[in-house]
């Protein structure tokens, strides 16, 4: 239809109400699965860390910055679940979009660092 007219005569089309159907639903639980894949990551990483054989002020950092990273995601990922029992969600903010992206790759890079420690 041209110009927006409505099928059923002239003139524009009104508002229609977003029916989100699923969409939400199986969002939320990505984002659990996202959520338990962190956890299970922080979880064997810092199990490694501080399992060598004399753990150190690095491995002891290197795992308290994990458990923040990894809680700082967990808080930010348990907000966007409860928005998304909203009728209509919002969108993600980009502040939150960010941070979430910064907690991720922070996550992957204590992990890699991790794995290609000397003496594991």
């Amino acid at each position: 239809m041209a110009g927006g007219a409505r099928p059923d005569g002239p003139g524009p089309r009104p508002a229609l109400d977003r029916d989100p159907g699923l969409q939400p639903e199986r969002t939320r639980l990505a984002w659990r699965r996202t959520t338990l894949s962190a956890t299970a990551m922080a979880a064997l990483a810092g199990r490694q860390l501080l399992e060598s054989d004399a753990p150190g002020a690095v491995e002891a950092v290197l795992a308290g910055l994990m458990g923040l990273l990894w809680l700082a995601f967990v808080i930010l990922a348990h907000r966007r679940m409860r928005a998304m029992t909203a009728g209509r969600p919002p969108g993600l903010p980009p502040r939150t979009a960010l941070l979430l992206v910064a907690c991720t790759l922070a996550l992957a890079l204590c992990g890699a660092v991790v794995l290609v420690r000397p003496g594991h």
